[in-house]
């Protein structure tokens, strides 16, 4: 089975070494330079330092030829460019093949989830996403790891379970696409709130809070757009909650502990190699928490911080200020 992954960042390049050593696998990335540096030697040092990847792995320059032979398509591409770069690879993708999800974002605009955008734009294509508490660099070196891939059919899930399952990388099948898609995409603004914490001086008891009453929040909305609860109590949910916002190598958390320490948004963001989903995301989570009528109100100081001009002494002054009732309350 020939395996696609679009999409040269950390966790793309990562999910394609790992492929590699169970099926060829052809990885297409943007920068012809990282192209050459991992068929010539075997690393892509901009995300992911010196680990070593496979050898079996092969880099293209361009997406017809990645594509065009491909059994499974994987898309590692963050969420402001993931519908431009299906529609150009859409013209190459044969009839039926599977296509799976590694962004945890969700659109501007059309606030489509990224399985929503495939469908759209690949129709009667199988739809999946892959995702949990997967730190890039931690899996590319080796230690033990689980993830969950979430397909409708579970026939096809259970295919391509054994794709992407490799030594210590354990991967899970799960039926609820849009429950473990959600807590993907929502966990980042969680986890830039609690690395504003860490960032201000916080201690662990507020991380625990935040992190807890942030499980709250998104599995308020994520149930009411259709996800089933139990899902963000597993991998998707609370594994991948927890990972993010202790993790120095979380991106979103990054952001949120800079931000904490004062620095501007802006200067953070363009500070950056990688995308935090997060700061984009939040805006469209306060979209959809309005037009679903749910209350985020941690999901809502971070949106102030990262496109009011707030700050975090006022965001945690905000969460202070709010009547604590029932745990098991909205609020």
């Amino acid at each position: 089975m020939n395996v696609a992954v679009l999409g040269g960042g950390s966790w793309g390049t990562t999910v394609a070494s790992l492929t590699s050593k169970n099926t060829p696998t052809v990885l297409w990335a943007r920068n012809s330079d990282t192209v050459d540096e991992i068929n010539t030697h075997h690393t892509n040092r901009r995300y992911l330092k010196e680990a070593k990847l496979s050898e079996s792995l092969r880099a293209r320059y361009t997406i017809k030829e990645t594509v065009k032979d491909a059994d499974v398509v994987v898309m590692g591409i963050p969420s402001d460019n993931f519908r431009s770069v299906l529609i150009e690879a859409s013209q190459y993708i044969r009839p039926w093949v599977p296509i799976v999800s590694l962004t945890k974002g969700l659109e501007h605009g059309s606030k489509m989830r990224m399985t929503q955008i495939i469908e759209t734009v690949m129709q009667g294509h199988p739809v999946g996403v892959l995702t949990g508490p997967n730190l890039a660099r931690e899996i590319i070196a080796g230690q033990a790891a689980a993830s969950v891939l979430a397909m409708v059919d579970s026939r096809i899930g259970l295919a391509l379970q054994k794709i992407f399952r490799l030594g210590l990388f354990r991967v899970y099948t799960n039926s609820d696409v849009v429950g473990c898609e959600l807590g993907g995409a929502l966990k980042n603004v969680i986890a830039i709130a609690a690395g504003m914490g860490d960032g201000a001086g916080a201690g662990d008891n507020t991380r625990a809070a935040v992190i807890t009453r942030g499980l709250a929040e998104l599995t308020r909305l994520g149930v009411a757009m259709g996800g089933k609860r139990k899902t963000f109590a597993g991998l998707a949910g609370m594994g991948d909650l927890v990972a993010t916002c202790n993790s120095p190598q979380s991106r979103n958390r990054t952001v949120g502990y800079e931000l904490g320490k004062g620095r501007a948004i802006e200067d953070i963001i363009s500070s950056m190699d990688m995308v935090a989903e997060g700061v984009k995301s939040c805006k469209v989570v306060m979209e959809l928490a309005e037009e679903y009528d749910i209350k985020m109100p941690i999901s809502h100081e971070v949106y102030r911080v990262c496109h009011e001009g707030s700050n975090v002494r006022e965001a945690f002054k905000g969460l202070l200020r709010m009547q604590s009732g029932s745990e098991y309350d909205p609020g």
